[in-house]
């Protein structure tokens, strides 16, 4: 069975058609005079909805150009504060290094007047072995600089350890908390000898062994200072190491044993000076 064809006019017919009659509209509007109040109701119901349509469209469309403008804008503006923000805090990062690094200095300068009678030459660390401690470490001053073995190393308010190998511009410093390190030491206040050694589980509490020391009074006591001693080889007497931190008698009832507060940060050093007087040359003369 045949379908029945569907009758369609053609859209360009029919717009055709509208168009003839927009025209005939307008001609009779002018040669009648029926352009009046009927006319005007007319185009009204026609073109008037239209004519809304087409401004809230086009309102639609200049907010969203607006929107899309504004966006722009703020994605700029913050792309621009945000590189203040990293230029601000880059900056404020370096005042506070030069901040920190004055601060050094000024400990420095203090350390060089209390060992005044001591000649001197500064030193920056430029290497150390693997860790947070700087239990060996290079510096940046050798042999060029009249550095050499055996030189007594200073920083903070006190001894850091001595110098152990040299090049022409670098040489090797062992610290006190070094394991291979002992130093013959006293204590201050009464003059007792002992022995300071490294010990880096040790150091992990902020501490390095005192042993032996030769107390048999019983007077040292906690928060006593403890010094190279006079009779030491290498060190020259009279440099601070630290503070008693504890204190117990060992199995042979004469001397006592306990742990040390270091007087220098051993985890943050930078800077050290370099005692440029070897204790052997210091006694010959």
């Amino acid at each position: 069975m045949k379908k029945k064809n569907r009758f369609s006019v053609p859209s360009k017919y029919i717009f055709a058609a509208l168009a003839l009659l927009c025209v005939g509209m307008m001609f009779a509007s002018y040669s009648t005079g029926f352009a009046g109040e009927t006319l005007g109701r007319i185009s009204g119901y026609l073109f008037v909805p239209f004519e809304r349509g087409i401004n809230f469209v086009g309102g639609w469309a200049r907010d969203k150009a607006d929107s899309l403008e504004d966006l722009a804008d703020a994605q700029a503006r913050n792309e621009e504060l945000q590189a203040q923000v990293d230029e601000l805090t880059l900056e404020n990062s370096r005042l506070m290094q030069n901040q920190y690094r004055l601060e050094e200095l000024e400990e420095l300068y203090a350390l060089d007047q209390t060992y005044s009678e001591y000649n001197k030459v500064a030193a920056n660390i430029i290497a150390s072995d693997a860790g947070n401690w700087f239990n060996t470490f290079v510096i940046d001053k050798g042999s060029a600089d009249g550095i050499a073995v055996d030189m007594n190393v200073i920083a903070g308010s006190g001894l850091v350890g001595i110098v152990t190998r040299v090049g022409d511009n670098w040489a090797q410093v062992r610290s006190i908390i070094d394991d291979m390190s002992n130093v013959s030491a006293q204590v201050l206040s009464t003059s007792d000898l002992c022995f300071v050694k490294g010990d880096l589980q040790l150091m992990e509490s902020g501490l390095i062994q005192l042993s032996q020391l030769r107390d048999p009074e019983g007077e040292a006591s906690i928060g006593d200072t403890v010094v190279t001693s006079h009779v030491s080889d290498k060190y020259h007497s009279g440099i601070l190491i630290g503070y008693i931190n504890e204190l117990t008698l060992d199995s042979n009832n004469l001397t006592r044993s306990g742990t040390l507060t270091p007087a220098v940060d051993f985890e943050h050093l930078h800077s050290v000076l370099v005692i440029t007087d070897l204790k052997q040359t210091i006694e010959e003369e």
